[in-house]
């Protein structure tokens, strides 16, 4: 079975997560690290290194994914933006290493107008430059996107042609996001462009290269390009396309988390997950 988990709050310490997640009964946590919208946030103190890796220990050392920061754009066109990025990513990428955190999930970025070709040249040479700066254990995980606007990463040759051409490939897996992959055009509500999505997945990108998954219903239709997350079962997915993935054999040890909207109760990460682990038990019977 998968492991199942969801993004959680470190308001108050970053530590607090993993209560957070055991409060849900999750076995995947992932965090920000650091204020998403902020460009130059504190730099961790010992305590909260300790806090957290004795506390990640008291976990079982579950699986964590850290999320980078909105605001980084490593394939922008203006050179400060994208010198900004590059060292805003690297030391996400060294707080990463610090909490011993194994993967961090990170955008593509948007062009900006100039084309995927361009974009995509410039974020693989700025993903390389971040990744020799920081000198960090951490696997970047590029994330699938639903390809608003001019951002990068809703088509899987795009994150191919990343994998194929960045001189730290065997640093840089894949995230599978399902709301963006729906938003983007895949369709996996039935078997059969289930099976069609993950075939030419595994010819674009392998499945080697997918470490990590957000189970996300859509609240857009298929192809809107228009990236709107949706409690499970209940957007334009709906539970058959997460049923499929939830038993895919080729996915049976993969961490899977949960990027649903909640409240401070968390009862909706309570529900959604309880919704993913019924279609485990019923495929089952």
């Amino acid at each position: 079975m998968p492991y199942l988990g969801a993004h959680e709050s470190v308001s108050k310490g970053l530590h607090l997560a993993f209560q957070r997640i055991h409060q849900v009964g999750g076995e995947v946590l992932q965090i920000f690290t650091r204020n998403q919208r902020q460009w130059n946030p504190k730099p961790l103190s010992k305590l909260e290194i300790t806090q957290y890796l004795e506390t990640w220990g008291r976990s079982n050392r579950m699986v964590v994914a850290s999320h980078a920061s909105y605001l980084i754009n490593l394939a922008s066109g203006k050179d400060a933006l994208r010198q900004k990025s590059i060292a805003a990513f690297a030391e996400e990428l060294q707080r990463c290493h610090q909490l011993e955190i194994p993967y961090v999930v990170l955008h593509p970025g948007s062009h900006g107008g100039d084309g995927i070709e361009s974009g995509l040249e410039r974020f693989i040479s700025a993903l390389d430059e971040a990744i020799d700066q920081a000198e960090s254990a951490t696997m970047v995980l590029v994330e699938t996107t639903a390809g608003q606007g001019t951002g990068l990463g809703s088509r899987f040759e795009e994150l191919g042609y990343i994998l194929a051409h960045s001189k730290q490939s065997e640093r840089i897996g894949v995230c599978l996001d399902t709301c963006h992959i729906f938003a983007a055009g895949y369709d996996i509500r039935s078997e059969v462009s289930y099976n069609a999505m993950m075939k030419e997945f595994d010819r674009e990108i392998g499945f080697e290269n997918l470490r990590f998954f957000h189970l996300n219903d859509s609240k857009k239709e298929l192809g809107s390009r228009v990236d709107r997350h949706e409690h499970i079962g209940l957007g334009c997915i709906g539970l058959e396309g997460f049923r499929f993935i939830l038993n895919d054999p080729r996915f049976k040890h993969h961490a899977m988390a949960l990027e649903t909207p909640k409240g401070d109760d968390l009862k909706e990460d309570i529900e959604n997950l309880g919704k993913l682990r019924s279609l485990l038990v019923a495929s089952e019977l």
